[in-house]
C-alpha cells in the first residue's frame, strides 16, 4: 500500500508498476478516500466566507492522490487485467461511486459552492476560472445536490448499481472474446489468407501446444480472416461467434444487464428532472439536445443512404459475377469489398503492409508531430511499465523543456480488451507555479511480429495509430491551470477532433514519404500506391457512413426515450436498425450485448460524436490544405486554440478562434464522395 500512497520515487514521478501488488489497491484507495474526505472537511469547516480560492480551487485540487491511484488501477483493468484485478474492480467501484456521491450530495459543500456561484458576476474571473466555477456548480446540480433526502438515497443506490453493472458488462465481453477459438488443422482451409496471418495463427497454436492454426476474436486475427479467407463456411462461423458475444445462453449473457443499465440511466435522469438519459448527457455537449442529434444523424442518413444502396448493389453484383453468389451476407462483406477494391484500385492491404513497419510508422508520426508542433520523442528504458511490450518515451519541445511522458502498448494479449484507446496516468495542471506535465498512453491491438517478419500494419491500423496519437497530442500539449479542464477533458463531441484530423496526414504524399518505406529494401512507398490510397479513401464511404449512423441511432434508441417497455434486446435493436440495414439479419447475433462504447465506456448518448467530429475534422483539415499540410502558422493556431486549451472554453468558441468561422459539413461530404 505504501508504494501507492506516498509520492513515487521514480523518474518523472511515473507509476511504479513493477512494485505495485494487486493487494495494495484496496487499502491504498480506502486511505486515499480518507485523505480526500479530510480535504473536503477543511473546505466545509472553514469559518471564512466562501471564496473562489478557498472553495472552488480547493475542491478542484482535492482527492488528487485518489485520482492518481484509481487511474493506474482502471487502466490496468483495461490493458492488463486478470481475475484478481476484476474482483478488486467489482469491490472498489461501488466504494468509489459512494464516495463521489458523498461529495456531490454534501449539502454544506454545495452551499459554499452555490454562494461563490451566486456572486460570479462580481468576481472578475478569467475565462478558465469562470468555466471551472460553472463546471463545479453543475457537477452538484446535475448529480442530485438539489434533491430531497429520500431522492438522494435513491440516486446513491442507482449509481452504485450502475458502476457494478458496467464492469460486469465489460468482463462478460472480455470472457466471450477469450473463450472462443477457431482451430484449423486442414491446410486447405487457409486458402486466401496472407502469409503473415497464417504464421501468426501457427505461432498461437504452438503457444498452446497444438498442431495447426488458431484464430481468435482479437482484431489482428479476426479482421484478416474475415477479409481474405476463401472458405465461406469458416468466415460464417467466425462472424457469428463475434456477433453473439454477450448474447449466448451462458454465464456471460449481457441481455439483462443491458436492460438494467438502460432503465437505471433513465430512472436517474428522471430523478434529476430530465426527460431521458440523452437529455441529461447532451446538455453538456456541443449538440445540446437529442433532437439536434437525431436531426444531424437523419440529415447524414439522407445524404449517405443513396450512395450506400448503390455501393451495396455494386457489391452484390460483383459477388454474383465472381462466385455466382446470390445471397450476400455479413460474413461476405469484408471479403468481397476487399476483392472489389483490389479490382478497382489494384490496391491490396498485403501489397501495402511491407511499407508500414510499426517502428517506421511510429517514427513517422513523431516526425509529423515535430514538423507541426515542435515535439521531440526519445525512447527511454528506465521508466517502469506494466508489461514488457510497453514502450516509454520522454517528450520535449525544441527548447528541451519536458512536455510529457508517453507510453505505447501495441499488441493483443488475454488480459487486454479489444480495440484501441488513449488514456492518461497523470493529468497536466499548474499548481504552486509549477506546470505539472502529463503522462499519456495509447493502447492498441496490432498484428505482432512473427519469427520471420517485424510487425507490419494494415493501412487501417496505420490510421488507427494516427487516430490514437491525435488524442495523445491533445493530452500531451495540454496547458491549463486545472486538471479537470486539461487535455481531453472537453465536450465529448469535440474530443474526437484532434484524433480524427491527424488521420488525414496518412493520405498525404508529403507525410507518407516520411515513414512509408519497405521493411526489407527501405524503398519509399511508390507514388502510384499513394495515388491509389488517396483514390480509394472514399471507397464504400456510403456504407461506412451508414454503419456509423446505425450505431448512433442504436445508442439514441437506448438512451433518448423511456426504455421501460423494452423487454427484448434483439427485437428493440432490429427496430433501431430498420432504416440502415443492408444485410439480412443474423438471428444468433446482437450488437447491443457487446456494444462496450455505450454500455461500459463513456459514449452513452454520445456515439454520434464520431460523425459530428468528422464534420469538424474535414473542415479543419481543409484549412490546413489551403495553406499547406505542414503550415506552421495553421499548426500553431490549432495547438493554441484546440490542443492546449482543453475544456477551458466552449468548444465552438475555440473552434471559431482557430478557423475564423463555424464548421461547414460540405468538406466532409466532399471528402467522402457523398456530394
Amino acid at each position: 500500500m505504501e508504494i501507492l500512497i506516498n509520492s513515487f520515487q521514480t523518474p518523472y514521478n511515473t507509476a511504479p508498476f513493477s512494485k505495485i501488488k494487486n493487494e495494495d489497491f484496496i487499502p491504498a484507495i480506502i486511505k486515499a478516500i480518507e485523505e480526500a474526505k479530510t480535504e473536503i472537511n477543511q473546505i466545509t469547516e472553514n469559518s471564512e466566507s466562501p471564496t473562489y480560492h478557498n472553495t472552488i480551487e480547493a475542491l478542484e485540487f482535492s482527492g488528487s492522490q485518489l485520482d492518481r491511484i484509481t487511474s493506474i488501477f482502471f487502466n490496468l483493468n483495461a490493458a492488463e487485467t486478470n481475475d484478481d484485478i476484476q474482483k478488486i474492480a467489482q469491490e472498489i467501484s461501488p466504494i468509489l461511486s459512494e464516495f463521489n456521491n458523498d461529495i456531490t450530495l454534501n449539502e454544506s459543500l454545495f452551499e459554499k459552492v452555490k454562494a461563490v456561484y451566486n456572486q460570479k458576476a462580481q468576481l472578475n474571473l478569467s475565462t478558465e476560472q469562470a468555466t471551472l466555477l460553472d463546471k463545479k456548480y453543475k457537477s452538484f446540480a446535475r448529480n442530485g445536490a438539489n434533491l430531497n433526502d429520500e431522492q438522494k438515497l435513491q440516486l446513491r443506490e442507482i449509481d452504485k448499481a450502475l458502476s457494478q453493472l458496467k464492469l460486469k458488462f465489460g468482463e462478460n465481453v472480455l470472457a466471450e472474446t477469450n473463450n472462443y477459438e477457431l482451430y484449423i488443422t486442414n491446410e486447405s482451409d487457409l486458402a486466401g489468407l496472407p502469409e503473415g496471418t497464417i504464421e501468426a495463427a501457427k505461432q498461437l497454436a504452438e503457444s498452446k501446444d497444438k498442431n495447426g492454426w488458431l484464430f481468435t476474436l482479437d482484431y489482428p486475427s479476426y479482421i484478416p480472416f474475415m477479409t481474405y479467407c476463401d472458405n465461406r463456411a469458416l468466415r460464417k462461423e467466425l462472424a457469428i461467434a463475434a456477433g453473439k458475444k454477450g448474447f449466448q445462453d451462458n454465464n456471460f449473457n449481457n441481455e439483462k444487464i443491458v436492460l438494467k443499465i438502460a432503465n437505471l440511466r433513465h430512472e436517474r435522469a428522471q430523478l434529476l428532472g430530465y426527460q431521458s438519459h440523452a437529455h441529461f448527457v447532451l446538455e453538456e455537449r456541443m449538440a445540446k439536445s437529442p433532437e439536434s442529434v437525431q436531426s444531424f444523424l437523419n440529415e447524414l442518413l439522407e445524404k449517405a443512404k443513396p450512395a450506400a444502396l448503390r455501393e451495396f448493389y455494386e457489391l452484390q453484383q460483383f459477388a454474383k459475377e465472381l462466385d455466382g453468389l446470390n445471397d450476400l451476407q455479413k460474413w461476405d462483406a469484408a471479403y468481397y469489398a476487399e476483392k472489389l477494391k483490389q479490382k478497382l484500385f489494384q490496391l491490396d492491404d498485403e501489397l501495402l503492409k511491407p511499407y508500414f513497419k510499426l517502428n517506421n510508422v511510429m517514427t513517422g508520426v513523431f516526425s509529423i508531430a515535430n514538423k507541426l508542433f515542435g515535439l521531440k520523442f526519445e525512447e527511454v528504458y528506465d521508466i517502469d511499465t506494466y508489461h514488457q511490450d510497453v514502450k516509454t518515451y520522454v517528450v520535449k519541445d525544441n527548447d528541451g523543456n519536458l512536455v510529457a511522458i508517453f507510453y505505447a502498448d501495441f499488441f493483443p494479449r488475454p488480459g487486454k480488451r479489444n480495440g484501441a484507446w488513449m488514456t492518461s496516468y497523470k493529468p497536466q495542471f499548474i499548481k504552486n507555479e509549477t506546470n505539472e506535465r502529463p503522462h499519456v498512453s495509447i493502447v492498441c491491438n496490432f498484428t505482432n511480429a512473427t519469427k520471420t517478419k517485424p510487425s507490419l500494419l494494415t493501412f487501417n491500423e496505420v490510421t488507427t495509430l494516427f487516430h490514437e496519437f491525435g488524442h495523445a497530442l491533445h493530452g500531451m500539449l495540454a496547458n491549463t491551470t486545472y486538471p479537470s479542464l486539461s487535455g481531453t477533458s472537453v465536450y465529448w463531441d469535440f474530443v474526437e477532433l484532434p484524433s480524427q484530423i491527424l488521420e488525414n496526414w496518412c493520405y498525404e504524399k508529403e507525410a507518407l514519404e516520411l515513414f512509408a518505406r519497405h521493411y526489407e529494401t527501405n524503398e519509399v512507398i511508390p507514388m502510384k500506391y499513394i495515388e491509389k490510397i488517396k483514390a480509394s479513401a472514399s471507397f464504400h464511404q456510403g456504407m461506412q457512413t451508414l454503419r456509423q449512423i446505425s450505431f448512433g441511432l442504436l445508442d439514441m434508441s437506448w438512451h433518448g426515450y423511456n426504455p421501460k417497455n423494452i423487454n427484448n434486446v434483439k427485437v428493440h435493436e432490429l427496430e433501431a436498425f430498420k432504416h440502415t440495414n443492408l444485410y439480412p439479419d443474423v438471428a444468433e447475433n446482437c450488437m447491443s450485448t457487446s456494444f462496450s462504447h455505450i454500455f461500459q465506456g463513456g459514449y452513452s448518448s454520445g456515439y454520434y460524436s464520431y460523425k459530428w467530429a468528422e464534420v469538424l475534422d474535414a473542415d479543419a483539415f481543409a484549412y490546413f490544405q489551403e495553406h499547406g499540410i505542414f503550415s506552421s502558422e495553421i499548426a500553431q493556431k490549432f495547438k493554441t486554440y484546440v490542443l492546449s486549451r482543453g475544456g477551458t472554453e466552449d468548444p465552438m468558441v475555440l473552434y471559431k478562434k482557430f478557423r475564423g468561422q463555424e464548421p461547414k459539413p460540405e468538406a466532409l461530404l466532399k471528402r467522402a464522395g457523398l456530394l
